[in-house]
């Protein structure tokens, strides 16, 4: 059987005081490619933003390698790449400058493939221009660029698709299926329709306090 290389152990989380879900049990091999699912309120992103390490689960674990994310967190966040459904691009900043800022955990990259990344996401030219002039689009490619830049195993992606075109959701598709296939992980939310094969699914709306059952 092979070993997972991220463990969800019994995670409860909670917002505002309310617990979100509980129980949630899952583990994640190399090449897994997960959708998380659930009712509007389930706690998608609150389970990907606790995965970040931007808020805490309420009990359970998150082991990595099979050790506990809070005992290496450093270790683990050098293999993680969270992408958040806000956009953080500093408008201040050129995209390039942005690129940088963005990538400030990870090795550092060159000029030659922040070029490329940023032909990939088709914001060639772009490099000098001021963030604040881009559209929502084109922000939003900004971050996805970090995909061709990051060497991190783990992506952790909440509403990937957000504010792009068609072409672009069918190359990003292509981009995290590949990533998968030669031996990552990544999780991520989607409300829309996808085009990808082969990949699973963990719905929230199963591990909801009980005291919830009705709404769901």
């Amino acid at each position: 059987m092979t070993e997972p290389l991220l463990t969800l152990d019994n995670l409860s989380c909670e917002r505002d005081g309310r617990v979100l879900f509980s129980g949630v049990q899952c583990n994640c091999p190399a090449g897994t490619l997960l959708q998380i699912v659930g009712f509007n309120g389930a706690g998608k992103t609150t389970l990907l933003n606790t995965l970040a390490g931007l808020l805490p689960a309420v009990s359970g674990d998150i082991r990595w390698r099979g050790r506990s994310t809070a005992s290496q967190r450093q270790a683990f966040h050098q293999e993680l790449l969270y992408l958040g459904h806000q956009v953080p691009v500093k408008p201040q900043l050129t995209v390039r400058e942005n690129l940088l800022w963005l990538g400030a955990l990870n090795p550092p990259v060159t000029e030659a493939a922040i070029a490329e990344a940023l032909v990939q996401v088709n914001l060639a030219g772009f490099e000098h221009s001021p963030s604040f002039a881009l559209s929502a689009g084109q922000k939003r490619r900004v971050l996805l660029a970090q995909l061709y830049l990051s060497r991190a195993t783990l992506w952790v992606l909440d509403e990937p698709f957000t504010a792009i075109d068609k072409a672009g959701v069918h190359k990003l598709e292509a981009t995290m299926a590949r990533h998968a296939q030669q031996g990552g992980i990544v999780l991520f939310t989607s409300h829309q329709p996808l085009a990808m094969a082969n990949f699973a699914t963990l719905d929230l709306s199963l591990f909801q306090p009980a005291a919830d059952a009705d709404y769901a």
